[in-house]
């Protein structure tokens, strides 16, 4: 009787130790059927995919396809630098932007330069750099004789190539980190059809730039619209001209467009002079680099919003230059100044390895995913999306993911689908890559960590087969 007792205990726990070893192990290795199918549909081999899904609340994997193969992740690399920066940073770490006085100030007249040092805040925008500035005038600043002086040594950039990923350097995302961005160095173009009239009003916010105004409005479909007319623009050392001939279709109502024109201290410089004279100022000098007085205290200093909310900004809508500028403070704050990419890299790469969490496959250029060098696989993106969901920084992590359904740039995707509002996704994308991440809270309650990236010619045909993959892991 003792025997048969012992013996049965013996199975119980083999049976105990085989469930386990289950419940641990790669459930599948091949896509589920209606993801594969999409895939199928798309002209994507499964060679091209990598898939990894894990339970946040176990080491249970439930699904590894090419899960441990170097991939080109596009912004869902975001991810690797914004949960870096709350571990390292803290979730109310907040950028400055500080104001020193050159000389004396006499009557409201400065004698000497004023001095602007920056400490790579993402969202140095137009309404906080006119808040800078009035704070200045409330101070009793009104005549600046002298230059005003950019301080921009918190990074080490060097020259930017903006043209360098996708031959359009015009484009706001292709501009380069730099620690006084002030906003983001872009010009908005307004479209504005004037009613009764065959004529269109292009306004350039902030006024800084030059326009050239040759539109005349057309009927028809809106379209590409951008495609109807020929825009030039001409950027000089301190200066830029935007020229709009053609015809523009009045069905296209009110439009806008972004570009970058200026270089940051042309464009700094102009800003400055505008604003300031709008506040009633005057400044007889020209905008120029060089470094901020390191004796005594700023008169002004702005404040940046806390880094949790920043990061929802750069997750939510896939902002490139906030990542890199961010990506850059990390190396600041725990590198030294100045900051460089490979200080970055170097301080991010040891901080995963002090978690266990040792990726030797990881490239990660400028922390924004902007990058054909950037290289990491499902699995460790995974693994590491487990890891901030048992940390503290994991409510600020997850709130700044795009909602399936809600917003961001997942707003649109899954709208009628049981899913919708169940998953926090960060999307990414270049050409030939398409790329999701994030976490999924299943019909049952559980929550699951998801990846699923594309690299493949077709990939821009592949959000079915993401998609796919998502209502999977949520009704399975």
């Amino acid at each position: 009787m003792q025997n048969q007792a012992f013996t049965a205990l013996i199975r119980v726990g083999l049976a105990l130790v085989v469930n386990v070893v289950v419940m641990t192990c790669v459930l599948a290795d091949e896509p589920p059927p209606a993801v594969a199918e999409q895939l199928r549909a798309a002209g994507i081999p499964p060679s091209s995919v990598a898939i990894s899904v894990q339970e946040t609340g176990s080491a249970r994997v439930l699904l590894a396809v090419n899960p441990t193969v170097p991939m080109t992740p596009a912004s869902t690399m975001k991810l690797v630098t914004t949960y870096a920066s709350l571990e390292l940073l803290g979730p109310a770490y907040r950028w400055r932007t500080e104001a020193y006085l050159g000389g004396q100030l006499r009557d409201g007249a400065l004698d000497g330069n004023l001095f602007l040092k920056g400490y790579g805040d993402p969202k140095l925008t137009l309404e906080a750099f006119w808040l800078l500035l009035r704070d200045l005038r409330a101070r009793g600043i009104k005549d600046i004789r002298g230059d005003l002086v950019l301080d921009r040594s918190f990074f080490a950039t060097g020259a930017h190539d903006a043209s360098l990923f996708d031959g359009d350097g015009q484009r706001p995302y292709n501009v380069g980190p730099d620690a006084l961005l002030v906003n983001f160095k872009a010009i908005r173009f307004r479209f504005l059809p004037e009613p009764g009239r065959a004529a269109v009003r292009v306004v350039a916010e902030p006024a800084i730039v030059e326009v050239a105004n040759g539109l005349r409005s057309s009927e028809g479909a809106c379209g590409e619209w951008r495609d109807r007319f020929k825009a030039d623009f001409q950027a000089r050392a301190t200066s830029a001209v935007a020229s709009f001939t053609g015809a523009y279709p009045t069905s296209c109502g009110d439009r806008d467009w972004h570009v970058a024109l200026l270089g940051p201290t042309a464009y700094a410089g102009a800003l400055f002079r505008l604003i300031w004279g709008e506040l009633g100022g005057t400044i007889s000098g020209t905008a120029r680099d060089g470094t901020a007085p390191t004796q005594g205290k700023p008169i002004a200093t702005l404040e940046s919003p806390t880094l949790s909310e920043v990061i929802r900004d750069i997750n939510k809508f896939s902002n490139n230059v906030m990542a890199r500028q961010l990506y850059l403070t990390i190396a600041a704050e725990q590198a030294g100044v100045p900051a460089t990419s490979e200080s970055a890299q170097r301080v991010i790469k040891a901080w995963l390895a002090s978690r266990g969490m040792d990726f030797p496959e990881l490239v990660i250029e400028n922390g924004s995913g902007l990058s054909r060098l950037d290289r990491i696989s499902a699995q460790s993106l995974t693994t590491m999306l487990v890891s901030a969901f048992r940390s503290p920084s994991m409510p600020e992590l997850a709130a700044s993911l795009p909602l399936v359904a809600v917003d961001g740039t997942m707003r649109r995707r899954l709208m009628t689908g049981a899913i919708a509002g169940q998953a926090h996704i960060k999307t990414g994308s270049l050409a030939d890559v398409r790329a999701i991440a994030g976490y999924v809270l299943d019909r049952n309650g559980r929550r699951y960590a998801v990846t699923m990236i594309v690299n493949h010619p077709n990939a821009q045909r592949s959000q079915l087969a993401q998609d796919a993959l998502l209502n999977w892991v949520y009704t399975r």
